[in-house]
């Protein structure tokens, strides 16, 4: 099927691989369906787009590219809302703040969107030990490894 996009204009995209967030992204609940462009294999960095309205589209990260000491726990409740069995079938990424000097660009560490890549459910969650990551990290020069 074919959709249009806020930043790649229209795509062909697999029903398949559409991600279910159940409850939304935080200020767009209505919004469920969304797909994870790549924008090139070599790149750290994806489109979340939503497949039910085309403005809606945001630049994620991968973020142990970015900062490879990040990390954190994910709660039960969450575990069991994604439906996560096995910790390979889980994907997370940062939304990035994009700037015209991309090292100034920043990302969310506060708030990590959490893919079950097997189930296709995902979930943006807000990390209770709120202190310990900022809402505006800036991206800087790639230190992680990219897998």
């Amino acid at each position: 099927m074919n959709i249009e996009t806020k930043f790649l204009g229209e795509v062909e995209i697999q029903e398949t691989e559409i991600l279910t967030f159940e409850n939304g992204l935080p200020g767009f609940p209505n919004n469920k369906k969304y797909i994870l462009l790549g924008l090139d294999a070599d790149l750290p960095i994806a489109l979340l787009q939503s497949t039910e309205e085309a403005s809606l589209g945001f630049v994620v990260a991968y973020p142990f590219a970015f900062k490879k000491d990040y990390a954190f726990d994910l709660s039960e409740e969450d575990k069991t809302e994604l439906k996560l069995v096995d910790e390979k079938d889980v994907a997370v990424y940062t939304v990035l703040t994009l700037k015209e000097n991309f090292p100034e660009s920043t990302m969310n560490l506060l708030a990590p969107i959490i893919l079950n890549t097997k189930e296709k459910l995902g979930k943006q969650i807000v990390l209770q030990d709120s202190g310990q990551y900022p809402l505006r990290h800036q991206v800087g020069v790639a230190e992680g490894s990219v897998k």
